[in-house]
Order: structure tokens, then C-alpha cells, then sequence
């Protein structure tokens, strides 16, 4: 009766300590093929939610409150014969720490996502292997998610996460699918995962942190403390776009934040927007709609 006890304890114990991370949503759009009542869409819409919500991807062990949201949107253009032309938009959010609320952090739309999907095929990731560009993917945007994540919360905190999404990088790059390589442009999944690794954006790093955990996470207590701190990470910002103009990483920055931007800017304690508008401008002209609005 012990020996069953122990064993059912052990078992709980390893629930716990190996809890999934994210909450995602994964939504496959086929309205383009105008075959939608494929069931392969439906299939393949939750294999790739249950690649990333009940694989375990650190060690971290977190409540069901501190996993992360994200939504993955596939738009499939072409599908024929298992083959799947489409287009990937990764959206992450977390909470903002003594409030009901959360924060955006990342938001970013590849364009390069071919692959193969067989329906019912298993889709499990082995960091040591290359099994699809599909598992390759969805496990990229995972880690990198985790990297940016974690560097919201600590300084270079993402580091482990980034230098996976790095592997992944590498290995997938033996399938010749676009997006991997060097060649693949400014707005590839190489370009990214490249720039979050780079000195030259280490200051862009820097500002997340600044931004979320000194500026958003104090509001609670000092509303005008976090204000300041937002404003002075909007300003590290506009110093990497000096050196590195219409980065991959200020263009997702800004498509995730710009609107809670305009809303923070907006409300509180009263601080001097003159320069921020400026700079606001200068780095992310497609938003003055958003900036123009901005009343302190």
C-alpha cells in the first residue's frame, strides 16, 4: 500500500513540475484555397495547438496565470496534394504585474511559411532532428516567444531561448524552405532570430526590460514613475533606430504596442511628450495616426 502511495505521489510530482507554458489558440484560415470544408484545416488547426500547448519547452515551473497567451494565425493560400502554401502571424501577450490586465510583446507576420502536412501526421519536436518545416516553424516562434518573454523580465533574460531558436535555425535550414537563410530577407525568421542575438541590438533588448518590468510592472505603485521609464525606453529605442533604421525588431515592436502606447502616453500623471512624439514619428511613421491622437 506504501509502495502504491509513493508511486502516486511521484506521478502527481511530475505533473507539476513539468507544466506546459502557453496558452495558445491556433486559428487556420483556408478561405482563399476555396476548399474549406477540407477536414485536413480543422486537423492540422489542432495538432499544431497541441504541439505548443502540451509539449514542455522549459523547466520552468509556472502557475496557469503566469503562461503565456499567444494566437497563431495560418492563412493558407495554395493547398494541393498535402503541400500548403500560407502565410504565419505570431501574437504573445503577458500580464502586467499587479494588475487584471496584459501587455503585448510580440507581434509579427512571416510571409515565407510552405510546408508539408500529411492529416494525422504526428508533429513532435526533437531539437537534435529536422522532421518538418512545419514543426520547425511553430517551435521557432515558441522559443523566440520565450526569449522575448524572458528578456521582459530580466535583462538578456531570453538568452537560453534565443540561442535555441538558433538551433532550430540551423537544422531547419537543411530543408531549403524560405525564411532560414541569409538570403531569405529583412523580414525572415533568420533576420530575426540574428537581431535578437546581435550587440548591435542589445540596447533593444535592454528596452523591453526597461519598458515592461521598470515601466509597466511599477505602475501600480507609481504611475508616473512607470510612465517615465516607458518614455525613456521609447528613447533607447530611438537610438538603436539611429544605428540600425527600419529593423525587423523596431517594425514588430511597434506593430504590438502602438496602440497601448498611445493609450499609456495619453492617460496619467502629466510627464514632457515633446522629443517621444518625435521620436515615435521618426521610428514608426505608420502609426502617426496613433501618435497624432496622443493628448498628455
Amino acid at each position: 500500500m506504501m509502495k502504491i502511495k509513493f508511486t502516486l505521489l511521484l506521478f502527481l510530482f511530475s505533473l507539476v513540475s513539468f507544466a506546459q507554458e502557453f496558452n495558445a489558440s491556433v486559428t487556420v484560415n483556408a478561405e482563399q484555397t476555396g476548399r474549406t470544408k477540407l477536414s485536413i484545416f480543422k486537423t492540422l488547426e489542432g495538432a499544431v495547438e497541441d504541439l505548443i500547448n502540451q509539449n514542455t519547452w522549459t523547466d520552468n515551473d509556472l502557475d496557469n496565470h503566469e503562461k503565456i497567451d499567444c494566437n497563431f494565425f495560418i492563412n493558407v493560400t495554395e493547398y494541393s496534394q498535402d503541400n500548403f502554401r500560407a502565410t504565419i502571424q505570431v501574437q504573445a501577450s503577458r500580464p502586467v504585474y499587479g494588475s487584471t490586465t496584459s501587455t503585448p510583446i510580440f507581434n509579427f507576420k512571416d510571409n515565407q511559411f510552405d510546408f508539408r502536412y500529411t492529416e494525422f501526421q504526428p508533429l513532435d519536436y526533437n531539437p537534435n532532428t529536422y522532421s518538418s518545416n512545419l514543426v520547425s516553424t511553430i517551435a521557432f516562434y515558441v522559443y523566440t516567444i520565450l526569449g522575448i518573454d524572458a528578456d521582459t523580465f530580466s535583462p538578456e533574460g531570453g538568452d537560453k531561448y534565443h540561442q535555441e531558436a538558433v538551433l532550430i535555425v540551423n537544422t531547419a535550414q537543411q530543408g531549403n524552405a524560405q525564411g532560414w537563410q541569409t538570403s531569405s530577407g529583412n523580414q525572415s525568421r533568420f533576420r530575426l532570430n540574428a537581431d535578437l542575438l546581435s550587440n548591435n541590438f542589445a540596447q533593444f533588448r535592454a528596452a523591453l526590460y526597461t519598458y515592461h518590468r521598470e515601466g509597466l510592472d511599477m505602475m501600480h505603485t507609481d504611475v508616473e514613475a512607470g510612465k517615465l521609464k516607458i518614455v525613456e525606453a521609447i528613447q533607447m529605442l530611438q537610438d538603436v533606430n539611429r544605428s540600425r533604421p527600419n529593423s525587423i525588431l523596431i517594425r514588430s515592436f511597434f506593430d504590438a504596442k502602438s496602440d497601448e502606447i498611445k493609450n499609456i502616453l495619453s492617460g496619467g500623471p502629466q510627464v514632457n511628450l515633446t522629443e517621444v512624439l518625435s521620436s515615435l514619428k521618426r521610428m514608426a511613421p505608420i502609426y502617426n495616426k496613433n501618435w497624432n491622437a496622443i493628448r498628455n
